[in-house]
């Protein structure tokens, strides 16, 4: 039987530019950053990052199934960092909808918001 993919998408408003229009480029590029190292390290397979609204999208592909710690782990750490740069930039809501100083092994409840979906590619 062929492994599985999981598509997963989290996303957070970090930060917005002006007020809850948009997601700041330089936020993106330090998520971009961030995701890009994971990308090198093996633990996702591919990502894009994109913005709705104010929000922060956070679109990864990777083998570790849904609710996995090490994503949401990831995830976590790329909305602080951009969180740290929408503070520097004094942008509006910066950090939001980061409920929690410290991850606690998954993103649900600490405010981001999660969907993720796991299945075998077609071939």
């Amino acid at each position: 039987m062929a492994e599985k993919i999981t598509v997963s998408l989290i996303k957070a408003d970090v930060g917005g530019w002006p007020g809850h229009a948009t997601v700041h480029p330089a936020l993106k590029k330090r998520a971009e950053e961030v995701l890009e190292a994971a990308r090198g390290e093996g633990v996702i397979i591919d990502f894009h990052v994109t913005g709705v609204g104010d929000d922060l999208e956070l679109i990864m592909t990777h083998r570790k199934g849904v609710d996995a710690r090490e994503i949401h782990a990831l995830a976590w750490d790329a909305f602080k960092e951009a969180t740290e740069v929408a503070k520097g930039l004094k942008l509006y809501g910066a950090g939001q909808d980061l409920l929690s100083d410290a991850f606690s092994g998954n993103v649900r409840g600490m405010g981001p918001g999660v969907a993720e979906m796991e299945f075998t590619e077609r071939k």
